[in-house]
């Protein structure tokens, strides 16, 4: 069974960083591709980015320019290094492991103004 925890959220002020780290087991984990998403109160779940087994990414609009998701197979971890944060990603970050779908128990990041 695929096993994920993240860590590394936290508080932070407007404009400051944090990087994500989601740490996977019970996988082979270089076959397969991750995703950060987020679900902020009151609203539904939603992607952040993507990054598949050769390292390609995908981004919302809102995480491009500020976000990179990155990933180290001999770790089998997946970060998200968030720069500039606004008060807009306060949410509860979620590890998805793509095939088959496990999520993580997610990290919250609030980031106040």
């Amino acid at each position: 069974q695929v096993q994920l925890v993240e860590s590394g959220g936290g508080l932070v002020q407007a404009g400051g960083s944090l990087r994500l780290s989601c740490a996977a087991s019970g996988t082979i984990f270089s076959i397969n591709t991750m995703g950060w998403y987020r679900q902020a109160p009151g609203k539904q779940r939603e992607l952040v980015a993507t990054i598949t087994s050769g390292g390609s990414t995908n981004y919302a609009d809102s995480a491009k320019g500020r976000f990179t998701i990155s990933r180290d197979n001999a770790k089998k971890t997946v970060y998200l290094q968030m720069n500039s944060l606004k008060p807009e990603d306060t949410a509860v970050y979620y590890c998805l492991h793509w095939a088959p779908r496990y999520w993580g128990q997610g990290t919250q990041v609030t980031v106040s103004s």
